[in-house]
């Protein structure tokens, strides 16, 4: 069985402050993490393939910082990761990132099943 999981690193929200004049999320210097539900996600995929085989590849868009997510993943159990990383992503809205996650699914060839957790915690 091959198996996608989608994961988005998010702000710790332990630390997260917010711009009081933009009311936007402050993330400088805030730590990011995999979004508990993304977590969730790759639990499962790791499940999946435990009883019927293949391989669960971890997939995720975002800055070269990303790559400590997808490390976390591959800790966890995930077999590959995939970073989509380019300035052009910077700011992309949620269209854009669907988008851009289900053109990269669709080069991944023949896969059995794609996997994304519940929501993002960070909206």
């Amino acid at each position: 069985m091959n198996i996608v999981v989608c994961i988005k690193q998010v702000p710790d929200v332990s630390d997260v402050r917010i711009n009081p004049e933009t009311h936007t999320l402050i993330r400088e210097g805030v730590p990011s993490i995999i979004n508990p539900f993304d977590m969730y996600a790759i639990e499962e995929g790791i499940r999946l393939r435990e009883r019927f085989g293949g391989k669960v590849t971890v997939l995720t868009m975002g800055p070269p910082q990303a790559e400590a997510a997808l490390r976390d993943a591959v800790s966890m159990g995930a077999d590959d990761a995939v970073l989509l990383s380019d300035r052009a992503f910077a700011g992309s809205d949620t269209l854009a990132t669907s988008y851009t996650l289900s053109m990269a699914i669709r080069k991944f060839g023949s896969l059995d099943v794609v996997i994304c957790g519940k929501q993002a915690i960070d909206g």
